[in-house]
């Protein structure tokens, strides 16, 4: 009886712990979810279903101290998942134009650019320079080598440089 206790109140503290850390980076994983959906409400289910799974499997959690990881790679895989059944949908014209007026970003161009991206390697431009992770936390957060994240890193980078000077030159 004392270790199913035990069990409990180990299980109770990863609960608790896992609610912490997402209303604490609640904006973060919001921020993520509208930059590959473009639309406030998809965003806000992909992040509110990633609390849902990430509640509902504390019990996975192997190590409290990685929380913020974990964290990160179930909404990742929530917005890879709403990405993959979005492409099978045909968008209205009105969600069309409603991405549309949504979208306040100001930089149009680097937002088109990265959407041209594969959702991996936009994961680690993301990661990188809008949430500011370190290259070793996002090979944890992505589940893959470090080199793999450089290499996709730094390809991503290549690409949208060429994506953006291309764009430059025909509208210039």
């Amino acid at each position: 009886m004392p270790q199913l206790t035990k069990a409990k109140n180990k299980s109770k503290q990863q609960e608790m712990l896992i609610e912490e850390a997402l209303l604490d980076n609640y904006d973060h994983y919001y921020h993520i979810a509208y930059s590959y959906v473009h639309n406030e409400t998809d965003a806000g289910d992909i992040v509110q279903e990633g609390a849902y799974q990430a509640i509902r499997h504390c019990a996975s959690l192997q190590k409290p101290e990685y929380v913020k990881t974990w964290l990160y790679r179930i909404m990742l895989n929530e917005v890879f998942l709403f990405c993959r059944n979005r492409k099978k949908e045909t968008p209205c014209a009105e969600e069309l134009s409603q991405r549309s007026q949504l979208d306040t970003y100001c930089d149009i161009d680097l937002l088109n650019a990265l959407d041209q991206l594969d959702a991996r390697d936009k994961s680690v431009i993301i990661l990188r320079y809008f949430e500011e992770y370190k290259l070793d936390e996002i090979a944890d957060i992505l589940e893959e080598n470090i080199s793999t994240v450089k290499s996709r890193l730094y390809r991503s980078l290549k690409k949208l440089r060429l994506q953006l000077v291309d764009d430059w030159i025909w509208e210039g």
